[in-house]
C-alpha cells in the first residue's frame, strides 16, 4: 500500500535525511520524499500498519531532524 503525506522540513539536505530515515523503518518499503512539493510517499511492506509505521517514521525523522513534521 502506497500513502502521501504532507511533511515540514527547512532543506533539501535536510529532505534527504528524512528519507533516508524513512526508509530503514521497518515496515517501510519504499519512502521518497519531494522537498519542493513538501510530500513524503511511502510504500509498506505487505501487512504492515501503516499508522504504527508512520509512528516510528516519525521518530527517526526527528533523531536525524528535530524540527521537521510529518502531518499524519
Amino acid at each position: 500500500m502506497k500513502k502521501s503525506y504532507k511533511i515540514e522540513v527547512d532543506c533539501a539536505n535536510c529532505a534527504n535525511k528524512m528519507e533516508q530515515a524513512a526508509k530503514k523503518t521497518e515496515g517501510v518499503r519504499d519512502a521518497v520524499v519531494n522537498f519542493m512539493a513538501l510530500k513524503m510517499n511511502v510504500e509498506f511492506e505487505e501487512g504492515a500498519d501503516p499508522k504504527a509505521v508512520m509512528q516510528q517514521v516519525l521518530k527517526a525523522c526527528k533523531k536525524v531532524e528535530d524540527d521537521c513534521e510529518i502531518y499524519l
